[in-house]
């Protein structure tokens, strides 16, 4: 006879910082069904929730008689002789349609299910990700499910986001997020189906973003408009400090007595530190804030409004003329595609130029594989700093 329990899914935490409550069934194997409950690990003592649990003997009740329906149904296959018969994914599409009422199976909406695996996503900005692919599939196909999405499915989606306008790699970002809720819901044994066997994601190489370093000496020292300033210096300060997030840089609030930048990537979520050389503290200085490092998030609620001001100017940035007494202004822009995030990729070529090893760039872009542990940093330090000095150093000794 098959067996029944609650299972704390304490590897898929939701937003509201709780983990889902699924149901257990062991048969020939083992398989785990999703249920609308959920709780935290001090509330929950591996059978029922307990009293410090919002409402814990109705929810007790609730879930207790959610066991009992499931057992009364395992009983009554078995009682019908057609339990030993049914493979553990029979038995799991069974209790879904017929106990759970939910339909998850394979035939059942990805739309639903994508949302469910949304909502295990801690970071705002991925569960935004995951919603933008899931309102795209909403406007080509709402209907869709795991059977009808298969190859020809993805094909015809992808030419339809290309056909809108959408970028290659744009494409790219909702059909990876499929792929992604395609293997969450084979490793939750909801379906067989995979397309991506036979389907490969298209991408292309995005063109170089960087500034050859004459380009860049010419940013730094150019006579701009006063209210140009502020951004280009901050685009500068980006550069000492190695390309660093503009999030991560405007949420800063301070430095380390040993005079270091140190937070966790926003991106990544991994422990990042570089030394702050005279050329950034300079510009620190000039521009810092009361409640932050620098003033950007003293005066704007969302740093976003500052960044697209910002990379507004640096695109402006270069000869400007005015026609006419209060006449409008025309500028002949220096570098009419340049961003904030151009500055990353600028220090990256100027190391490689420099012929610093590829694995130190790596270690100080933050890129290691993986997390960037307190003992990465540690170890890679002093190579790092050694590396930033360099590329400061050679940008120092050109002419503009």
């Amino acid at each position: 006879m098959a067996t029944v329990n609650f299972y704390l899914d304490t590897r898929r935490e939701k937003n509201n910082r709780r983990f889902p409550l699924r149901i257990r069934i062991k048969h020939r194997g083992k398989f785990l069904l999703s249920t609308e409950f959920d709780a935290l690990p001090e509330t929950w003592d591996g059978a029922q929730y307990n009293k410090h649990e919002a409402n814990y003997k109705a929810k007790n009740v609730a879930i207790r008689n959610l066991i009992n329906r499931i057992e009364s149904a395992i009983v009554m296959l078995d009682n019908e002789g057609r339990l030993s018969g049914m493979t553990d994914a029979g038995l799991k599409d069974y209790i879904s349609k017929k106990v759970l009422g939910k339909g998850q199976d394979a035939s059942s909406g990805f739309i639903s299910y994508m949302r469910e695996y949304m909502e295990t996503k801690n970071r705002k900005s991925t569960a935004q990700c995951y919603l933008g692919t899931i309102n795209k599939i909403a406007q080509y196909d709402p209907n869709c499910t795991f059977d009808s999405m298969d190859k020809k499915w993805l094909v015809e989606f992808t030419n339809y986001m290309l056909q809108s306008g959408m970028k290659v790699n744009s494409c790219s970002v909702h059909l990876r997020n499929i792929r992604t809720v395609f293997n969450y819901a084979i490793d939750e044994e909801l379906t067989s189906s995979y397309p991506f066997r036979k389907f490969s994601i298209p991408k292309e190489r995005t063109r170089k973003r960087n500034i050859p370093i004459h380009d860049l000496v010419t940013l730094r020292d150019y006579p701009c408009e006063p209210h140009q300033e502020r951004y280009r210096d901050i685009f500068m300060l980006m550069f000492y400090l190695i390309g660093v997030n503009a999030i991560d840089l405007f949420t800063a609030k301070g430095l380390t007595r040993d005079g270091r930048l140190e937070y966790r990537r926003s991106k990544t979520g991994g422990l990042y530190s570089v030394k702050v050389e005279p050329e950034a503290m300079a510009i620190i200085e000039k521009y810092r804030g009361k409640d932050y490092l620098i003033n950007v998030m003293d005066t704007y609620s969302n740093y976003k409004d500052f960044l697209h001001r910002m990379n507004e100017n640096l695109r402006k940035i270069g000869r400007v003329e005015r026609h006419g007494l209060g006449g409008k202004k025309q500028y002949e822009p220096l570098f009419p595609d340049i961003s904030s995030y151009w500055s990353r990729h600028t220090w990256a070529t100027i190391a490689a130029s420099l012929d610093i090893p590829k694995e130190t760039i790596a270690a100080a872009l933050g890129h290691s594989g993986g997390s960037v542990t307190d003992i990465y940093i540690d170890f890679n330090r002093d190579k790092i700093d050694e590396a930033n000095r360099r590329v400061i150093d050679f940008v120092n000794g050109q002419s503009g």
